[in-house]
Order: C-alpha cells, then structure tokens, then sequence
C-alpha cells in the first residue's frame, strides 16, 4: 500500500470513505454489517488504516457501524476521521453535544482527526459566529488531546477558499476537497490545490471517481486510454492522475461493494505515475465530457448587467449540472442571496450582446433555474436531517 507521511504519521494513500456503505435495502440507514465488517478486515490485511465518517452520513448510523467494526482492533492500529456537521442548517450549534455524541457512536476516546464539515459560502458565518463558538471549542479539544489534528472539508469555490484560509487557515492541519480530472477545470480544482499547496497545507481528496462517473467512460474515451495502458480500469486512471499530486496525502473513496474495495487496493499497492502524454489525453477526455457552454470567463457581460450577477460563475454551475446533476452544485446557488441566483435575471439580453461568445445568457439563466428545480435542496434536507437529530436526542433523554 503506499503511504504518505504527515507529521510524523505513515497514512495510506487510500483512505476507507464511509459514506457508501453496503446497504441491506434500499434504506442508507440500513446498512450491511457483514460486509463492512469484512470490507474493514480487508482494509487493515491490505494497509488501508485511515477512515471516515461524518455525523449525517448514512442517517446518522455510519458513525455507530464503522465505529463498532474498528472496536475489534487495537486503536494505535488506524486513524479515525470524524466532522462536525456546522454546514446543515439549524437555530443554533452546539459543538460539544455533537462532539460527545460522536465519540459515544464512534466508541473511541480521541479522534486522530477531525474536520469541520462542508466549509462553503453559505456556511462560513456559521462557522464564523461567535454565538456558537464552534472553533474556539475544536481548538479547546485538540489541546486536551481529544483531537489529534483539526481540519476542514469544502465544495467552496476557490475565491471563497482564500476567504476561509484567511480566516482560520492557521489552525487548520489538512483540508479536504472535491478533486478529481474532471472537476480540475469544472470545479476550479487546480485552482483550489494550487492555493492549498502555497498555504502548505495538505490536501485530502473526496470525490476522486466523481460518484462512479469516472469508472465508467463512454467507449471511445475508454478505448483511448487503453491503448495507454490496456491493464488499467478507467478508474484507476483517476486515481493514477491524483498520485501525481505531491500535496495530496490521502484520497478518500467512498467504496460500497468487496469488488472496488478489491480494485482500489491494487491501484495503490504500485506507484505508476501518468506520463505528460497520458496526463494530456486525460484532460482532453474531460474536456469532451463537459458539452459545456463555451464561457471563457472574460466577464465582459457582468460589467453591464443591471442585476450585478456572477454571471461567469452561475454559467459554471450550468455546465456542471450538465455533466452531472449534484447537490453541491444547487448547495452554491442556495448559498447566494436572493438578488444574485439565475431567478433575478431580468433577460434584459444586454450580457449576450458584449459576449464574444455569442452565448445567449438568458437563455443559460433559464436553463440553471429549471435545472435546479430538479436537484434536491440542501435546506430542505438540512433541515429534515436537523430534526430527525433533535427527535433522536428527545428520544434518548427519556
């Protein structure tokens, strides 16, 4: 298995993410715990010694199972990953309830590391509030142990990364993003691990087979890979392509059947970097997965709209949805106040006449709103997981 080292750690380069559990039924609460149990077994017979989990993941019950399945081990045998959930909306944080709720789930007395979870445009005052002084209480646990390293994962954009790193980037050890060949131009990923590099801070990889898209290419773009390398699945390529990234320490995936655990394993037992070549035709093959609209981002058409939209941004967003509709990116446009989403545009057409594009950006505007009413909404479902926590914790009390 290869490692990385981190402060003075050897973590595997492949890190078990516990949001995709093995399912009995079609219930995320229902999970299988034969088979985590013997997918865990394989992870510490195979090198793999880092998980994670998060308060939400699985209804609340990834937690209470990876937790249980890692009791069989000594506890100096893996690291444990957990985050607190200040991005689901609520009346108000309360970081230590949920952190010792956590550690009862989890039944460990520390946890090696811990992140605040989902650190993006409409979180950050959240996190920032001083009601809740939620980073004045992670930074109480690590000092007495209890967190070993304290971290942060983000869908932010990149110019809202630089925010959160100017904030409290000197507390944070690792940060933990979406990256993948894909999401290296659609989501700014290039631009996100080259400022997390120049911060020196670590970057752990979430999303690094964008969901399974990545695992499996139209047959073109397959047959084009392989005859780089016909022994290679189309998924190892992603996973090829994030080793060459010297910052990346760990990347996470999110593996619910023995067979990609089985897969994944053998990528990362040997080093085979991607040639310049390689890396290129990569890139091309996400480029050709885009059917984007052809923005360029040059901004002309923000400088005379009425309504100061980010256009290039929501065009963006469109283009992503394209790919793959996701409710990261519906989470973005939620984030927005109401007087800058795709709805305020007033399709007074004077952004498509100084576009050099000749993009019809009204017509994208209407596209992003009737796309997004198709995507689950993030305040919606915070809200319904917020009181579903707060019905379990009745429960409990009595």
């Amino acid at each position: 298995m290869m490692t990385s080292e981190f402060h003075g750690l050897t973590l595997s380069r492949l890190g078990f993410g516990t949001m995709r559990l093995p399912l009995l039924d079609t219930d995320p609460a229902h999970i299988d715990v034969g088979q985590t149990d013997r997918m865990v077994d394989y992870c510490m017979a195979h090198g793999i010694n880092y998980f994670d989990t998060a308060y939400p993941y699985h209804g609340g019950m990834s937690e209470t199972v990876i937790g249980k399945s890692l009791s069989r081990y000594p506890r100096e045998s893996f690291y444990l990953a957990d985050k607190y959930p200040g991005h689901q909306i609520s009346d108000s944080y309360d970081p230590a309830e949920i952190f010792e709720e956590q550690l009862e789930k989890c039944g460990v007395d520390y946890f090696d590391f811990y992140l605040l979870h989902n650190v993006y445009e409409h979180s950050l005052p959240t996190y920032l509030d001083e009601r809740w002084k939620i980073l004045d209480y992670f930074r109480e646990q690590k000092a007495k142990g209890r967190i070993r390293y304290l971290g942060f994962s983000t869908h932010a954009q990149a110019d809202t990364l630089e925010k959160i790193l100017d904030h409290f980037g000197a507390d944070m050890d690792f940060c933990q993003i979406q990256l993948n060949y894909l999401d290296w131009t659609l989501q700014e990923g290039m631009e996100k691990y080259e400022l997390l590099t120049a911060r020196g801070i670590p970057v752990w990889v979430m999303e690094p087979i964008r969901g399974g898209k990545l695992a499996a290419l139209p047959e073109a773009d397959h047959k084009k890979l392989l005859s780089f390398r016909p022994d290679e699945s189309d998924a190892a390529w992603a996973l090829r392509f994030l080793q060459g990234l010297p910052n990346v320490k760990v990347v996470l995936s999110g593996m619910s059947s023995m067979q990609q655990m089985i897969e994944n394993v053998e990528t990362f037992e040997k080093e085979r970097p991607l040639s310049e070549e390689e890396k290129s035709t990569l890139l091309e093959v996400a480029e050709g997965m885009k059917n984007s609209i052809p923005c360029t981002a040059c901004r002309y058409c923000c400088d005379g709209c009425p309504m100061r939209l980010d256009i290039p941004m929501l065009i963006a967003t469109m283009n992503e949805i394209r790919v793959a509709p996701n409710m990261n990116a519906g989470m973005r446009i939620e984030g927005l106040p109401d007087d800058k989403k795709p709805t305020a545009c007033i399709g007074c057409g004077r952004c498509t006449m100084v576009c050099p594009q000749n993009i019809d950006i009204p017509g994208v505007m209407d596209e992003l709103t009737e796309a997004l009413k198709k995507i689950p909404s993030w305040r919606e479902l915070s809200l319904k997981r917020a009181e579903e926590a707060r019905l379990n914790r009745e429960k409990k009390a009595k």
